[in-house]
């Protein structure tokens, strides 16, 4: 079920009735205590059938609006999939009343927003300031109703949506997944992928979208979700107002017969695809009951104990013998039956039928041997946890409560789920193994790849710039725009923001404490100063081999009792190697705080790298390589970032097979000693917990860390910008979509033009549906699906860049715009309420950002580890509202350099320019 949850919202197209089990004997784990998701929560059907949820939740300044329709893919017939999809994007495209795009709008109130569609569902939220709650419904309330869908609009749309199409075709396990489940479900509309397919979409009409949108988008198929800083008599007024005066609709379109009448059996004989790409894949799909099923509980159990961590039975069987360079797993549990899916990629060298019999060798041992109660009672607080540790936030918990009511038909469902998975016994656990995970039930699929691992794939260069000419459309005028945004009440006071206290330990150890109490979780950030910035490019990839072998064991504990550890009590912790520090992640319910310190206190002074882990973790890391090399993302980047900086800078280095291969256990002891000190270390905690006491805790747990001589220091060597503009071309065999990268050097954090910088990209490209990039190459000529710029701003001196996806046959139009829009910029500057609106959208998203906890812990790390005072939280908003018109001018002049930019493309071979261009 929680899988359902994350499928609707990973799957975003941008993943009952009567008792839930039988009389069970309860186990030693019980429901996790002191945060109940559906306590507080009003239900309020009106009388056109919308179903309204409201939760207050007083922990911070912001609402979240959210409206939930009951309808996605499976409501879609032959010859049609997608369109659910299709009109999620064009519900942005404006309504009868405000013909404008709506991201901008939104963009304007400073909120966060977004849209997803998946199988049973199509979602839209938003989260703001609590001022901007009425504005958020009544904008909501004019596309249930008066949504544009004109042939202007669908044309351009459906460009931008088989461009996102396209982007997915780069993925080999997209594809395998897509051929997996149409031999799985072949008569089931879930057997179709959620966004369509290229042919369907090029031949929707206007009719078909709009017969569609007006059969499924009416009052009493959607649920209303507000959750936040309100008071609930006032607000259900306002509902009452805006959005009961809505009508039901007519139905224009036939009833649809989408309920299954059985199950076909699948393929015996695996599917195998044998295509360009980069490792080798295996996916098995399990046919599943519906959500409302009473062996759900016990099948997610089942899920947990398979695949919930490092403890788990597969990958230990998988990963840990070297077959499989990761494993996954999880239950697809829908309105109507779903099934149960396992993904492995293989580890180099290693054959995919050999991972499909140790996977079945797995599965049959579960089938026939109760699990210990160890492994259920790990599974279970795994299972209870993610529900807290996912829910701290108020977005998540509306989208908990608009998942619920959409799929189960009642926002209780999860409370009676999380007491029925504190029910399952053993025996349930190997009834539904044996039940589900049926070989005769399987469908299997192997992606090959036929291209040699490794392969970056042939380049071209070219200075100089495409031949086309453009002239982009005239910036949209914020004033135009404003006639159409809502009232909004007073703002919020965001001055009083509780500070972080900041103190360091005797040996050097620096560490931010702030107690937040709403939610009885724990979140930590921190970072070592020993990122891949210290690699050189003959060990490139050594940081980052560090980092991810801290976890393999230390003095006293092996890998496995370290998972144990964490995963007994639903905690995870996990290290990873950036280009400036390592990043060091972590989370669990208050009451584990102290294992979860201990044991990153463990790690980081004991860690022994044991051999057989460096090698298990070398195979994945030349594993991820070939996917990275594959992927026009990944590869775009780093020719990108190499073409910026000279070899001698640190940022010019990225990890290659020799180097890889090269590394040995002494050069991560040696990396290991000289650059995992205290006096490197920034550690931030925030959640619920005793400051006195944590303090106490971290001084017995790193007391003994000490360090000698001074940290490890790197002159960075100028980076000049191009003298003139560089194109450069990787062609990728098999890919489908084109991904660009333009840009040079930019700032660092503290640079003193950082805000006017922040201001300024926020009308560049800060948004990918309201900024001038946006507004120009994805809204009006529908030549991308995402386009945005930013400042990778960090310690040093990071790129300013511009990213967007394209058909290969639209990439060279998408640069000339790209780059005419660069050169109105600079030409013309930015008018006083273009700077205006940035800033407020700024400053009303910023409170949005520390409603998160999560959040919280990452911003004031990051302050810290940039340098910046703790006071930066609470004055970041007056920072960005200081910006002046002349700083914006003088940014522009500075940071603006449409003549000595580097352009890179990666992907179809077809991207590459014509000669002369």
């Amino acid at each position: 079920m929680l899988i359902g949850l994350f499928l609707s919202l990973l799957l975003s197209i941008v993943p009952f009735s009567g008792d839930l089990i039988n009389a069970a004997t309860p186990t030693a784990v019980a429901p996790v205590s002191g945060l109940s998701l559906t306590r507080g929560v009003q239900k309020t059907v009106l009388d056109n059938g919308l179903t309204v949820l409201t939760k207050e939740v007083h922990t911070a300044p912001v609402v979240s609006v959210q409206v939930w329709y009951k309808v996605g893919s499976r409501n879609e017939i032959k010859g049609e999939n997608g369109i659910s999809h299709q009109l999620e994007h064009l519900m942005f495209k404006g309504t009868t009343d405000r013909p404008v795009q709506f991201g901008r709008l939104f963009s304007a109130l400073g909120s966060q927003f977004n849209a997803f569609t998946s199988y049973d569902e199509t979602a839209y939220f938003g989260t703001v300031q609590q001022d901007k709650l009425v504005a958020l419904l009544t904008l909501e309330a004019d596309r249930m109703k008066n949504a544009l869908i004109n042939p202007e609009q669908l044309t351009s749309e459906k460009r931008v949506v088989i461009s996102e199409l396209q982007g997915y075709e780069n993925s080999p396990s997209y594809r395998l997944s897509r051929a997996v489940m149409r031999a799985a479900f072949p008569n089931r509309a879930y057997g179709l992928p959620v966004g369509g397919t290229k042919a369907d979409v090029e031949q929707f009409t206007v009719e078909q979208v709009r017969n569609y949108y007006q059969t499924y988008y009416s009052p009493e198929n959607a649920t209303l979700v507000i959750t936040g800083d309100f008071a609930t008599e006032p607000v259900l007024k306002a509902v009452q107002e805006i959005y009961g005066k809505l009508p039901q609709r007519p139905k224009t379109a036939a009833t649809r017969n989408t309920t299954p009448v059985a199950t076909a059996e699948p393929k015996k004989a695996p599917i195998v695809l044998k295509e360009p790409g980069s490792a080798a894949l295996l996916q098995a799909v399990y046919p599943l009951p519906d959500i409302k099923h009473p062996d759900v509980p016990a099948i997610d159990v089942m899920d947990a104990i398979l695949t919930g961590g490092r403890s788990s039975r597969l990958y230990q069987d998988l990963v840990e013998s070297g077959l499989a360079s990761s494993v996954e797993g999880g239950a697809a549990e829908l309105i109507e039956p779903g099934w149960y899916e396992i993904n492995a990629t293989a580890a180099p060298g290693q054959e995919l039928a050999k991972i499909s019999q140790v996977l079945q060798q797995s599965l049959t041992k579960l089938q026939q041997q109760p699990v210990s109660p160890e492994e259920l009672n790990r599974a279970k607080t795994q299972l209870q946890a993610s529900f807290v540790l996912s829910n701290q936030d108020i977005t998540s918990q509306a989208s908990q409560l608009g998942y619920n009511q959409t799929v189960t038909g009642d926002y209780r469902f999860i409370e009676r789920y999380l007491t029925a998975i504190a029910k399952v016994t053993p025996e349930q656990v190997q009834r539904v193994a044996k039940t589900y995970l049926n070989p005769a039930k399987q469908t299997i699929g192997f992606f090959e790849p036929t291209q040699p691992d490794g392969q970056p794939g042939t380049s071209s260069d070219s200075s100089g710039r495409t031949v086309e000419n453009f002239s982009p459309g005239k910036p949209v005028d914020p004033a135009e725009l404003a006639k159409y945004l809502p009232p909004t009440t007073s703002a919020t006071d965001s001055t009083k923001r509780s500070l972080p206290e900041q103190f360091t330990l005797a040996n050097g150890l620096r560490v931010l404490l702030l107690p937040d109490h709403s939610v009885p979780t724990i979140n930590l950030s921190g970072q070592v100063d020993a990122g891949s910035e210290f690699d050189g490019n003959q060990k490139a990839g050594l940081a980052s081999l560090t980092a991810t072998n801290l976890i393999n064991g230390t003095q006293t504990k092996d890998a496995l009792t370290l998972a144990k550890t964490l995963e007994d009590q639903g905690s995870s912790l996990d290290f990873s190697a950036s280009r400036e520090g390592v990043n060091i992640s972590g989370n669990g319910l208050s009451a584990n705080l102290p294992t979860l310190v201990q044991t990153l206190a463990d790690v980081l002074q004991n860690a022994t790298f044991p051999k057989e882990q460096l090698e298990l973790s070398r195979q994945r890391s030349l594993t991820s390589l070939q996917v990275q090399l594959d992927d026009p993302r990944g590869l775009g980047r780093q020719v990108f970032q190499q073409a910026i900086y000279p070899e001698n800078h640190p940022f010019h280095s990225f990890p290659n097979v020799e180097s890889l291969k090269s590394i040995t256990r002494d050069d991560l002891l040696g990396f290991y000693k000289e650059h995992y000190r205290p006096d490197t270390t920034t550690i931030a905690l925030v959640g619920d917990f005793n400051p006195v006491q944590v303090k106490t805790l971290l001084n017995q747990s790193f007391s003994k860390w000490q360090a000698t001589g001074k940290p490890p220091v790197l002159n960075l060597p100028t980076v000049s910008l191009p003298k003139t503009s560089t194109r450069l071309n990787k062609e990728i065999p098999g890919k489908a979509e084109a991904v660009t990268y333009i840009g040079y050097n930019g700032i660092s954090r503290t640079d003193p033009r950082f805000y006017a910088a922040l201001v300024l990209n926020q009308i560049l490209g800060g948004d990918t549906l309201s900024s001038r990039l946006g507004t120009e190459v994805r809204d009006r000529l529908g030549l991308t699906y995402g386009i945005y710029s930013a400042f990778a701003a960090g310690i040093n001196p990071g790129p300013f860049l511009i990213q967007m996806q394209t058909a290969p046959e639209d990439a060279q139009k998408a640069i000339a715009s790209t780059i005419a829009l660069l050169k109105q910029l600079r030409e013309q500057g930015v008018t006083e309420a273009e700077l205006n609106t940035a800033k407020r959208s700024i400053t009303s998203s910023y409170p949005v950002d520390l409603a998160n906890p999560s959040d919280v812990s990452s911003i004031i790390l990051s302050n810290a580890v940039f340098g910046l005072p703790r006071t930066e939280i609470r004055e970041f908003l007056q920072r960005v509202q200081a910006v002046t018109m002349a700083q914006i001018q003088q940014a522009i002049k500075e940071l603006i350099q449409p003549d000595n930019l580097v352009i890179v493309t990666a992907g179809s071979e077809t991207t590459t320019p014509k000669s002369g261009s």
